[in-house]
């Protein structure tokens, strides 16, 4: 059976539809909702999740309605837009550096997020808000300054990769420094922050998150075709009509908000935006850069993993950043293998 359909209307338009990857992201979808009903019926006062789906719905009593509309869903809507953002962002910096090692882990943008968030820590012993604030900053200044970096009459994936991975061993060092120049409260209130984690958060951090990917999820989806035809490199895809650097730009910006914007709400979760679309192109099996595919995969990766830290471990509730740096790094060692046997590093 065939695994693409092409769909025509009567005005004589046509779409090419991948039937097994829409067939992934539908059951990603479902399952980014089942780990959600189950994760906001876990806790100190359990929710059945035929009552937690009620509750959603207006059905549930006072009690029930308190508890999962006022406590526990901002925490996990906050995770699934997190770890959609850093999801999509993942497949953004994988496929403009076609490396699957192009993530904003390697790259160093969650090592600048945590230097901006340190900054106002450290020094200026800063609110939430403005801890958030300096994270954000941090993230979109590190960016910047590593596709500056990186140009060269244009950015190409291995330079790119290269200077990332410079940048990050250069903020990491800033963020050393500032850790040991800090008074042991901001220190301990730094380290807290830089493990990733959703404990405590609220609608606050829910609306910034559901703006930024309301408008940028959509920019990057009508860019993907432009994206998909880059693959076959600058020259074709000038020749077809792509503005190639102006593309690679704007996908760029966009990727690194996206991750900036997830970091500063829930800390430097580690490895979801490397794994995530890896994982996503081997469900889908196309060689596109299956980017709403990874979208869902990085939602159902950080409520699952969020469950985890929760439950998983007994009476000890983990953050989530120390679940997924556990398994990302699994990954990662895996990738490099498989990699350096396939004779591309």
């Amino acid at each position: 059976m065939k695994s693409n359909r092409v769909l025509r209307t009567p005005g004589g338009l046509s779409l090419r539809l991948d039937v097994r990857a829409v067939t992934v992201v539908v059951l990603l979808l479902l399952a980014a909702f089942a780990a959600s009903v189950v994760l906001i019926g876990t806790g100190d006062f359990p929710i059945p999740a035929g009552d937690v789906v009620k509750t959603l719905f207006g059905n549930g009593d006072a009690g029930q309605e308190f508890i999962v509309n006022e406590l526990r869903l901002p925490r996990v809507l906050v995770g699934l837009l997190v770890g959609a953002s850093l999801g999509l962002g993942g497949a953004l910096f994988q496929a403009v550096t076609r490396n699957p090692l192009g993530s904003p882990d390697v790259l160093g943008l969650g090592q600048g997020a945590t230097a901006g968030a340190l900054v106002m820590i450290v020094l200026f012993s800063g609110s939430a808000a403005q801890v958030t604030l300096g994270a954000l900053v941090g993230g979109l200044v590190t960016g910047l300054a590593i596709y500056l970096l990186a140009w060269k009459q244009g950015v190409h994936g291995y330079r790119l990769v290269l200077v990332g991975i410079g940048v990050s061993a250069i903020v990491t060092a800033v963020n050393g420094y500032l850790l040991t120049v800090s008074d042991i409260t901001d220190a301990a209130r730094a380290l807290v922050w830089m493990t990733g984690s959703l404990n405590g958060r609220d609608w606050d951090q829910v609306w910034p998150l559901l703006a930024v990917c309301a408008v940028l999820v959509p920019l990057v989806l009508v860019n993907a075709r432009g994206l998909r035809m880059m693959e076959m490199g600058d020259d074709v895809s000038n020749a077809l009509g792509v503005r190639v650097e102006r593309v690679r730009a704007l996908l760029m910006v966009a990727a690194v908000l996206l991750t900036a914007t997830a970091t500063a709400a829930a800390g430097p979760v580690g490895f979801v935006a490397l794994t995530a679309p890896q994982l996503a192109r081997r469900l889908t099996r196309s060689p596109g850069p299956n980017l709403l595919a990874s979208l869902c995969m990085g939602a159902a990766l950080l409520v699952t993993a969020d469950w985890a830290s929760q439950r998983a471990f007994g009476a000890d509730q983990l953050p989530v950043g120390v679940v997924t740096g556990v398994l990302g790094g699994v990954y990662l060692l895996w990738l490099l293998v498989t990699e350096r046997r396939a004779g591309r590093i």
